[in-house]
């Protein structure tokens, strides 16, 4: 029994892990146990939207039992305090873990480089409790100052300091700014006497961005009201204030750290050569310099690729660049593979400012894109979604599109809140039954139709003739040469209105009618069996449909049912206008209207309980929380 342990269930940890249950899943000798203090795996690019209120705090966790469900990895819940490199042991208060090879992916932690009073006075936003921990303190501030009568102590609780202009500062005054609006609003304060201030001893904001993207970000945060600090050395750091320099104070209740990060506590305690602020030196197979069944995940990583000057940066790309590499090669190791050698190929940086505005860099190495606003924001919410897939597949994804787009307040997302509106679904139940009668209508009279006369047809028109006509037309022809004028008149009146249509563009009447000669039209001019089994079904479609609209039994599938069938229709090219609203109407219906005075209210809950519980549905993450 080889034993891979993982040590850390950050973005590196998470997804080696996976990675290597993928590659060992059919390998009954090969144990991957990964080990963390916490239960969750916490997004951490995503914490100061938790911060400033504008998504729940359960958004930017995820459950680990959850992401390994079903797969060969043991999560266990546990601090590990030392690593016995010799003896392969990892040991916490409470037990001791053996391994044969291990990965450390521990992050790391805020660093205050020695400043004065900045860790025990100062906020931190590197973890799910710091995020919780400094909204609390954000609101608490609004609440206390809304009372307070001294303006010296109202204005000091009413300021806001982040200490950092890297990605983290930014995004985080960002959304402050915006949780500003909301509280204002909340408590009765005038918002021109909040204060919200990002400092930096470097001499410009957001320094690995090119200088235009850093003018728009500047411009931007201006523009939302925050003061931008460059260039000033910050001296220390009281409860309610910042030292600038010899003298300068800003006077602040609420102060957050976010200048920089080092290894954690157990990997700055490590037996391991380190360089770069508790980072652990690396060969290009990311193995540690000193022990060659020990490697080095995300954050932790210090490797220079060749050609480069610097380190890879410690960035979450870093991480899903690295994670299949190591498991690669640890699967090299145990069945006697060649390993690879890590060259990670970077495509950019990107930073929202509040919910609806951003910047990004990015493309390919040699060729980047510029981006601003909409097209910015489009690309993280993407990158995001694409992470979250690989990790929790679509349960993640659809969790994440209800937190962003959907279930937003005060129109903080990047396509405002016109997803989000939402009214109780009982306006809605009128609606649905009456679709579902019409349906139902629809079908019922057709099966009588096709009771009555097995061989009649009614969704699939008559197959064309050699000169172009139609059996239908060649019908009417025959009927004004045998009858009276006025009978004839009568009858191409009652042909026209019933052939009478929606449009149908010339490429789709082109496919459709080279896929019905070829699957439902006999070389006569008759129909084939299939001709005949897709209009049974078609019939028995519209008839079951109906009356799952009007039970609300399953209204969504129902709903996106009725659509497909109206589609098609149109495509045969006999839709009658009518169909317009069918299709209009379905579309309506498909969100929640079945939750309603509908079976909706009672199976799906019952059927969502049971059906996360199916091995297969557990494996691929097909179902919603």
């Amino acid at each position: 029994m080889k034993r891979i342990v993982l040590l850390g269930g950050g973005y590196g940890g998470v997804l080696t892990a996976k990675k290597l249950a993928k590659k060992f899943k059919k390998s009954k000798d090969v144990q991957i146990t990964l080990i963390d203090r916490n239960p969750y795996h916490t997004l951490l690019t995503e914490l100061h939207e938790v911060a400033c209120n504008r998504t729940p705090e359960d958004s930017v966790k995820i459950d680990l039992k959850k992401i390994f469900a079903g797969q060969n990895v043991n999560v266990v819940l546990d601090e590990i305090n030392n690593i016995d490199f010799d003896g392969k042991k990892l040991t916490s208060d409470t037990a001791v873990y053996e391994y044969d090879y291990l990965v450390i992916g521990t992050g790391c932690k805020p660093t205050f480089f020695g400043i004065p009073g900045a860790e025990e006075n100062a906020f931190t936003l590197w973890s799910f409790e710091d995020a919780v921990r400094l909204k609390e303190q954000i609101r608490h501030s609004f609440r206390e100052a809304a009372k307070e009568l001294d303006p010296a102590v109202r204005k000091s609780k009413l300021s806001f300091v982040v200490v950092g202009a890297g990605f983290t500062g930014v995004e985080l005054i960002g959304e402050m700014a915006e949780f500003r609006d909301e509280l204002c609003k909340e408590f009765y304060i005038d918002k021109s006497e909040v204060r919200l201030v990002v400092a930096d001893m470097a001499p410009k904001i957001l320094p690995i961005l090119p200088d235009k993207l850093i003018a728009k970000s500047e411009k931007r945060l201006q523009k939302m009201g925050v003061e931008i600090i460059t260039g000033a050395k910050i001296t220390g750091v009281g409860e309610d204030r910042v030292i600038l320099g010899e003298g300068k104070e800003i006077i602040a209740s609420t102060i957050v750290w976010t200048a920089g990060v080092e290894g954690s506590d157990l990997v700055g305690n490590l037996d391991l050569e380190q360089q770069g602020r508790k980072r652990i030196v690396t060969n290009d197979k990311l193995q540690s310099v000193d022990h060659e069944n020990v490697y080095i995940v995300g954050d932790n990583i210090f490797f220079i690729p060749e050609g480069e000057t610097r380190p890879v940066p410690q960035m979450v790309e870093n991480a899903e660049h690295a994670a299949p590499l190591i498991a690669h090669n640890l699967h090299a190791d145990i069945t006697g593979g060649t390993k690879k050698s890590y060259k990670p190929a970077f495509h950019g940086t990107m930073v929202c400012i509040g919910s609806r505005y951003g910047v990004a860099n990015v493309g390919l190495p040699n060729k980047m894109f510029m981006l601003t606003g909409f097209m910015a924001m489009l690309s993280k919410h993407f990158i995001n979604m694409f992470y979250l897939f690989t990790v929790a597949g679509f349960n993640k994804v659809w969790t994440y599109m209800m937190h962003e787009f959907f279930h937003v307040n005060n129109r903080r997302s990047f396509v405002g809140g016109h997803f989000s509106k939402r009214s109780p679904n009982f306006w809605l139940v009128p609606l649905r039954i009456y679709l579902g009668v019409m349906w139902l209508t629809e079908g019922w009279e057709k099966l009588l139709k096709i009771i009555d006369d097995p061989n009649r047809i009614f969704l699939i028109p008559p197959a064309p003739t050699a000169d172009g006509t139609t059996a239908a037309s060649q019908a009417v022809e025959a009927v004004t040469q045998t009858v009276d004028a006025q009978t004839a008149a009568s009858a191409v009146s009652t042909a026209k209105d019933a052939v009478e249509a929606l449009p149908v563009p010339g490429f789709i009447s082109d496919m459709v009618s080279g896929f019905m000669d070829m699957f439902f039209y006999t070389a006569d001019g008759g129909y084939t069996g299939l001709a005949s089994v897709f209009q049974v079904g078609m019939v028995a479609a519209e008839i079951v449909f109906g009356l799952m609209l009007i039970a609300g039994l399953f209204t969504a599938v129902a709903s996106i049912g009725t659509i497909a069938m109206g589609v098609m229709i149109w495509t045969s090219g006999m839709a009658p206008y009518e169909m317009l609203w069918f299709v209009t109407a379905g579309i309506a219906t498909i969100g929640g209207a079945g939750s309603t005075f509908g079976l909706d209210y009672y199976v799906l809950p019952w059927l969502k309980k049971h059906w996360k519980n199916v091995p297969l549905v557990k494996r691929w993450y097909l179902y919603t929380d």
